[in-house]
């Protein structure tokens, strides 16, 4: 048995098939005299891709171990995960039928891209591929600035500017608005949508409406 998940959501059905990717960094060069040679570098990063089902009804083979989600959940959430800009982890557990798990593959990954395919010839069901890249944290390094003059090097460290903005204490959301956009537009981080869920007691980040009113903040 295959349990497959990216980030908080499993999956409902585990795809049949999953393709891992490993991208070639070498490069190969020819010689004056015709021969060609091989510099081996470090290789890319990994790159997954697969297809599974979207059930729009509860079938018997179908897993919900969170409860039972509708396949607009699943879609919305998908569009989440591209909208967040973040990383997470995508997870395939293989168990056998006593319960013994075999192997566990866990990436920090990316969504990449993904599709999602209607055929009427499925039922009402809906199929999405995916394409996922493994992700490795990297930090940007502050230059100081050099200025040079006639009797010395002067060497000054480059002040980080105050990004901070006013921030209004509530919001009313419009037709098209999602939690992640609400934040990423008034409080400057999208990522922030589950501590203003949790503000607003709002359970399910994905189901807002207009003319409601979000708070942004304490008072």
């Amino acid at each position: 048995m295959y349990k497959v998940s990216l980030g908080e959501i499993t999956l409902p059905v585990a795809p049949s098939k999953i393709t891992m990717k490993v991208k070639n960094n070498n490069k190969t060069m020819e010689l004056i005299d015709g021969r060609e040679i091989n510099f081996l570098r470090t290789p890319g990063l990994k790159e997954f891709s697969f297809e599974f089902l979207i059930p729009h009804i509860r079938y018997p083979f179908a897993e919900y171990p969170d409860g039972f989600m509708t396949a607009q959940q699943y879609i919305e959430a998908l569009e989440l995960m591209k909208m967040k800009k973040e990383p997470f982890t995508f997870q395939v557990q293989r168990i056998l039928p006593s319960g013994k798990e075999l192997l566990k593959t866990s990436e920090r990954v990316s969504l990449e891209d993904y599709t999602i395919t209607e055929d009427t010839g499925n039922g009402l069901d809906f199929m999405a591929s995916v394409t996922l890249k493994q992700y490795k944290e990297h930090k940007s390094v502050n230059t100081p600035m050099v200025q040079v003059t006639q009797d010395a090097v002067i060497v000054k460290e480059e002040k980080q500017r105050d990004s901070k903005k006013d921030t209004p204490s509530t919001y009313t959301v419009k037709k098209g608005d999602s939690l992640w956009k609400i934040c990423k537009s008034q409080l400057g981080d999208g990522a922030k949508y589950k501590e203003i869920a949790e503000l607003n007691g709002i359970s399910n980040p994905n189901l807002i409406y207009p003319g409601q009113v979000i708070k942004l903040g304490t008072t």
